[in-house]
């Protein structure tokens, strides 16, 4: 009779991440809390975007004379090259059109969350305009809180917004179905 054949136990503890990338000597990169992570910067002709994200808007520039929304914010109407615009409410519904699941992290202070997913997002009231954030379980939930299998293309989504340390308020996406 033949011996049973060896049973292996894996027990997986994250507690730190070596940094393999050239010229890092295999760096150990500890867990940092979130205001290590990065904020935006608004500038001037994007900053109401940010002050209606503080309030639970997501809004987008549109050109006032052709109606056309456009994003990023700039000064002119790339469609009409009118100067004029306002600011669209949005319903906060749209599609997840790509995603990225960054391995490793680029910036060490991701390095505690990662693999983490990075999604675009097409908005449902506007198609032509496509959003960078992160798939959430909650507002405040972690960057990789999602299962990474449920990222699909095409899944709906909508918005959450979040604020972060600093005082900065950014959209993060809650799948419509969790």
């Amino acid at each position: 009779m033949a011996p049973d054949p060896p049973r292996a136990t894996v027990t997986t503890i994250v507690t730190a991440t070596t940094d393999n990338r050239p010229g890092t000597d295999g760096d150990l990169l500890l867990p940092v809390p979130d205001e290590d992570l990065l904020s935006p910067v608004p500038d001037e002709d994007g900053a109401p975007f940010w002050e209606y994200a503080a309030r639970g808007e997501l809004r987008v520039q549109t050109c006032t004379a052709c109606d056309a929304p456009r994003f990023p914010p700039r000064p002119c109407c790339p469609h009409c090259q009118s100067f004029d615009s306002h600011w669209r409410r949005m319903s906060g519904r749209g599609r997840i059109w790509s995603y990225v699941r960054p391995h490793p992290p680029l910036l060490p202070a991701y390095a505690a969350q990662a693999p983490y997913n990075v999604i675009l997002v097409e908005l449902a009231d506007a198609p032509r305009i496509r959003l960078v954030g992160n798939l959430v379980t909650a507002a405040d939930a972690a960057l990789d809180s999602v299962d990474p299998a449920r990222l699909r293309i095409g899944a709906p989504v909508k918005v959450a917004f979040h604020t972060l340390p600093g005082g900065m308020t950014v959209p993060r996406w809650l799948l419509e179905r969790p």
